[in-house]
């Protein structure tokens, strides 16, 4: 368990009161090129729900997406898997941009089942709920890389989902995607909470924070400034940084 330090940050960021969070993020420190971009950063990602991370730019939603899924080592602090290895080996990521395989789509689906170990015998049955999932059944013989953004990005969605993961990273999963293919994406969303996954989202839309977000946390400067309940934050945010941002202010 994360000590007591740790937990009245945790707190207002677990939308479900049944249970320890599944990661815990204790005083994270990167440097890079001697500044530091995360500054004793401490937070928690819920064992469900979707946690919203907002913040100026530069604040450091993605690197801290990126140290939660391993692809960057911290400078110091603790990142902690309560469930240990098994959570660790079960985080999924979608980028801004989608990073697809020069092939089909059905190709690009299948190729993630066979790496994520799915049996020779469940594979046919799992890629056609994935397609349908997606809604991209009419498009599975077409090559990945050709699609619409949308369409792209609902690809990289169902691809993440494959792995059957207990913690989805998203990192700005609808930027510069129309409303049509928005509403799309956060209906994956929705369905991957509904089959118990925790999501954490990085956006700048606070439209779009509203209609998602369980609890939110909002960085400034490589910190955690706020963490609340969703309709605590946008209703009455307490740090005077989330005022200022939900405001429509600048921050240095």
């Amino acid at each position: 368990m994360p000590d007591a330090a740790v937990m009245p940050i945790c707190d207002p960021c677990r939308p479900q009161p049944n249970g320890p969070p599944a990661i815990v993020l204790d005083d994270l420190v990167l440097e890079r090129g001697g500044k530091r971009l995360i500054d004793g950063l401490s937070m928690a990602v819920p064992a469900q729900g979707v946690t919203v991370v907002m913040g100026p730019n530069g604040a450091g939603k993605s690197l801290a997406l990126r140290l939660i899924a391993g692809l960057i080592a911290p400078s110091g602090g603790r990142l902690e898997f309560l469930a240990g290895d098994d959570t660790r080996r079960q985080i999924a990521f979608v980028f801004q941009k989608p990073v697809l395989l020069r092939r089909s789509v059905r190709a690009n689906l299948d190729h993630a089942l066979r790496t994520y170990g799915t049996p020779r015998r469940e594979r046919a049955d799992r890629l056609a709920e994935l397609l349908t999932l997606g809604q991209l059944t009419d498009l599975a013989e077409r090559p990945a890389r050709v699609l619409s953004g949308g369409e792209q990005q609902r690809v990289a969605m169902v691809r993440a989902l494959a792995a059957a993961p207990k913690v989805l990273l998203l990192d700005e999963p609808t930027a510069s995607l129309d409303p049509q293919a928005t509403a799309a994406i956060e209906a994956l969303i929705r369905r991957a909470v509904d089959d118990g996954v925790s999501v954490v989202l990085v956006t700048h839309q606070a439209g779009q924070a509203q209609r998602l977000a369980d609890g939110v946390c909002f960085l400034h400067q490589g910190r955690l400034r706020e963490a609340a309940p969703a309709a605590a934050f946008f209703r009455s945010p307490r740090s005077p940084e989330a005022r200022a941002y939900l405001a429509g202010e600048l921050l240095l």
